[in-house]
C-alpha cells in the first residue's frame, strides 16, 4: 500500500480502465451552496496529480455557481468490478487558462460547439432552440479553429481527506483515510 494516496489512486484507476469498466473516471460530485441544499451529479475526472482532481465545466451552471459560494467540494468514484470506492474531500480552485485552453483544443468539435451553444443548467423553450445554437456555432466557426468560451474552464479538488474502501465479502471492509497534513499524509485505518 502506497503513502501517498495519489499514487495509489492512480494504482486503483488504472485496474478500473484495464478492467474494461465503462467510464472508469466517473465521479458523483458534490457541491452546497449558501443555502446548504447539497447537490450532486456525475461528472469525469480529466485529471489527477499530487495538486488535485481535475475536472472541467461551464462557469454558469449550478455547480459553479455553487463553487463560488462554497469553495468546498467532494468527490466518490465506485468501481463495483473491483468493489472499490475512493472518496475525495477538499477546497476547489480554478485551474490556469492554459491549463484549460489545452484541455479544450484537444477535445472533440462537436464538444467544442456544444460549450459554446449550450447555457448549462438555463431552461431550454425547446430542443430545437439548443439544436439552432449548435448550428449558429458551426456555421460561425466552420473551417477555422473553435476558441475556448469564457464561460468554460476547470476546476481543482485540492485533497485534504481520500478515503479508500475495498469491498469484503463478510463485510469487514477494509477503509484506509488518507488526511494532508503539514509535511505529508497521516493513515488511517477506519472500522468498516
Amino acid at each position: 500500500m502506497s503513502n501517498d494516496p495519489i499514487v495509489r489512486f492512480n494504482e486503483v484507476l488504472s485496474r478500473a480502465e484495464e478492467s474494461g469498466i465503462e467510464l472508469p473516471n466517473a465521479a458523483a460530485f458534490a457541491t452546497t451552496g449558501k443555502d446548504s441544499q447539497p447537490t450532486v451529479r456525475m461528472l469525469l475526472l480529466k485529471h489527477v496529480d499530487k495538486r488535485g482532481f481535475v475536472f472541467y465545466t461551464n462557469m454558469r451552471s449550478r455547480k459553479a455557481r455553487q463553487l463560488e459560494e462554497n469553495t468546498r467540494a467532494s468527490a466518490c468514484f465506485w468501481w463495483s468490478r473491483l468493489e472499490q470506492q475512493v472518496r475525495v474531500e477538499g477546497p476547489v480552485e480554478a485551474v490556469t487558462d492554459e491549463e484549460a485552453n489545452a484541455y479544450f483544443a484537444a477535445r472533440p468539435r462537436g464538444s467544442q460547439i456544444a460549450a459554446w451553444a449550450s447555457n448549462q443548467s438555463s431552461e431550454l423553450l425547446s430542443r430545437d432552440d439548443l439544436m439552432a445554437a449548435v448550428e449558429s456555432v458551426s456555421v460561425k466557426y466552420m473551417d477555422r479553429p473553435i476558441p475556448r468560451p469564457p464561460h468554460w474552464s476547470g476546476y481543482r479538488l485540492v485533497p485534504e481527506r481520500i478515503e479508500f474502501w475495498v469491498g469484503k465479502p463478510d463485510r469487514l471492509h477494509e477503509r484506509y483515510l488518507y488526511t494532508r497534513e503539514r509535511d505529508g499524509w497521516k493513515i488511517s485505518l477506519l472500522a468498516p
